[in-house]
């Protein structure tokens, strides 16, 4: 792979860009509301783009397109199941609690909501999860610069894992430090163009050389090109789990208590000007979401379509001279049963890594990378690498926006240091910037023990998302619940979900960070099958014993549970919206659409 000098002059001018806005914005830092909250006066379409795009980072596309190769279509389930249902209820019912009770962070909601102790396990908790999602995105792009030989002759090859992650750090580490989340906002709505102008042409170029779907479909097995055939049983679908495990594990847990209770995206709805734009934010946001599959899921079945040695394109004008029948693709055979996907070997030792019946594993990771490298000519491969760094550095931008925040509210003010002047919280902010950066660093390394960072996420949202969910969900529709029963339930329902983790594993895989680390008393057909039920088994446990201690525990008075519980706070009148504009209106037409996704690709 040869990057010429105006692939080199696309990134540059992008980290240019990037640090740029940073500077910009770094006079308008005047407050700690200012740099943690954007001030609240950003539009609610703006934010509807930071919003899908904080989550549009490496665990989405690089993650997303290494699931597809792994898993197949079904992999969509993702978005259609366990996305869009989640990101219209909060829209429909959860912003007015989160916008109106003026709470600067999740946590802090669980404060007004409860108590202080419920705050300091959930603040303490999602600080942990947002460093190792940035670590997740940090390792992404270390790998990619490592994979791609960006840095070749710079550095000696053995330091180029190492340089690739503190160069990431220190460009990420420069805009938050100076414009905090007005800048994260605006470099997302920057990296969502980006990110749809750099792969839209990748999926287009790699059909065109498979044959289209219908190619995809005659070379892979059926179970990878349909979203529903094969649930029944775990042992008929690529996921390794049936229905049941799917609607509840992913459909319901593991969705809803990523989108209704994650800081990371809560806050860029919260960032908006008013509370009707905040509730259109996730709704406006879940409309390019429903597609996002076609743009970073088929990249992966296109990837194990193709073998390596078929003929890649050289420029998109030769493609127009193709017909689209699959003819023209070579088909898979045994010597290249992943197609192009490669082998994935350890960064720091070099070696090819081996499962636990020692065979290979494959790096699944680098599917949309060797997509890029297969397919793209000089001047669009710039693009299309440009894009993958852009989603590396909005996934790690967003969670340490979110680790700053939370650190310093929830954590910081709350029990280090109460009565400080908004100066130095402004100037603790910017501290827990550095500190959080630097946890990532350690938290990247963690992280390269998984082939599909997917996988590695959704482990870390059953053990932290999921349990929360419940604590959430009655909280917000359950008068009764009280401040103990919370704080209970969410702690024996984290420990559920880390006992079930240390009591069963995946296939394939050595007892340690993928499980079994107890005893192992169950073996699981994928690691994702184990996550799904982690969380069923976090959700079900918390709400079950935050229901028993409330039962048998003193709840609030109700007039100070105004605004905080469903049933007890008043509509926000709508009458002044024109009809396209009201929530309800726009979450039935993207239900619509939902369904006929899911129809079509059944």
């Amino acid at each position: 792979m040869h990057l010429s000098i105006i692939d080199w002059l696309i990134m540059l001018v992008y980290f240019v860009f990037v640090l740029g806005i940073g500077f910009a914005l770094k006079r308008y830092m005047r407050t700690s509301t200012d740099f943690f909250l954007a001030g609240r006066s950003i539009p609610a379409w703006v934010c509807g783009l930071a919003f899908i795009s904080a989550n549009l980072g490496a665990q989405e596309v690089i993650g997303m397109g290494a699931s597809g190769a792994k898993y197949g279509i079904i992999t969509s389930h993702f978005y259609w199941i366990g996305a869009i249902p989640a990101m219209l209820f909060v829209g429909l019912f959860m912003m007015p609690f989160y916008y109106g009770s003026k709470a600067r962070s999740v946590p802090e909601y669980l404060r007004l909501r409860y108590d202080e102790k419920t705050r300091a396990v959930n603040a303490f908790s999602f600080a942990i999860m947002t460093v190792f999602s940035s670590g997740i995105s940090m390792y992404a792009m270390a790998l990619l610069i490592q994979t791609l030989g960006l840095l070749h002759g710079i550095v000696p090859d053995a330091w180029v894992f190492h340089v690739s992650i503190l160069l990431s750090a220190v460009i990420v580490l420069g805009y938050i430090f100076l414009g905090g989340l007005t800048s994260a906002i605006y470099n997302e709505v920057l990296q969502f163009f980006l990110i749809v102008a750099g792969f839209l042409p990748l999926v287009w170029i790699g059909l065109r050389n498979v044959g289209g779907w219908h190619g995809i479909q005659q070379k892979l097995p059926t179970s990878m090109t349909h979203s529903w055939k094969g649930m029944t049983h775990a042992s008929t679908n690529s996921l390794g789990v049936e229905v049941v495990g799917l609607v509840m594990g992913l459909g319901f847990v593991l969705s809803f208590g990523y989108w209704c209770t994650d800081f990371l995206v809560i806050q860029r709805a919260m960032a908006a000007e008013s509370q009707d734009s905040a509730r259109r934010v996730p709704i406006l946001a879940a409309v390019p979401k429903m597609f996002f599959p076609f743009l970073v899921i088929l990249p992966g079945l296109i990837a194990v379509s193709v073998t390596s040695h078929s003929t890649a394109v050289q420029a998109p004008a030769a493609l127009t001279q193709q017909a689209t029948t699959s003819q023209h693709a070579v088909p898979l055979d045994e010597e290249h049963p992943h197609g192009i996907i490669p082998l994935k070997i350890d960064p720091i030792s070099g070696k090819p890594i081996v499962d636990a019946s020692g065979n290979p594993v494959y790096n699944y990771d680098l599917a949309i990378p060797v997509m890029l490298l297969h397919f793209f000519p000089t001047g669009i491969l710039g693009l299309g690498l440009t894009a993958l760094l852009a989603s590396f550095m909005s996934g790690m931008a967003g969670n340490v926006t979110a680790f700053n925040t939370v650190w310093t509210y929830d954590i910081y003010q709350s029990y280090i240091k109460k009565d400080a002047s908004d100066e130095h919280y402004l100037w603790m902010g910017r501290i827990a910037t550095i500190g959080g950066i630097l946890l990532t660093i350690a938290a990247a390394y963690a992280v390269t023990n998984f082939n599909n960072i997917m996988d590695a996420l959704q482990l870390i949202f059953s053990l932290v998302n999921a349990p929360l969910f419940a604590t959430f969900l009655l909280g917000m529709f359950w008068k009764r619940t009280t401040g103990h029963g919370a704080f209970t339930g969410l702690l024996t329902g984290t420990a559920a979900a880390l006992v079930h983790h240390g009591l069963t594993i995946p296939a394939d895989a050595v007892p340690g960070i993928h499980g079994g680390w107890i005893h192992t008393v169950h073996t699981y057909p994928s690691d994702m099958a184990q996550n799904f039920w982690t969380a069923i088994f976090a959700f079900g446990v918390n709400l079950l014993v935050t229901i028993a201690v409330s039962l048998f525990t003193k709840p609030r008075p109700e007039p100070e549970l105004v605004g905080l519980v469903y049933s007890l706070t008043p509509r926000a009148p709508e009458h002044h919206l024109a009809w396209y504009q009201k929530p309800m209106t726009l979450a039935l037409g993207v239900l619509a659409v939902l369904i006929a996704l899911n129809l079509v690709f059944a």
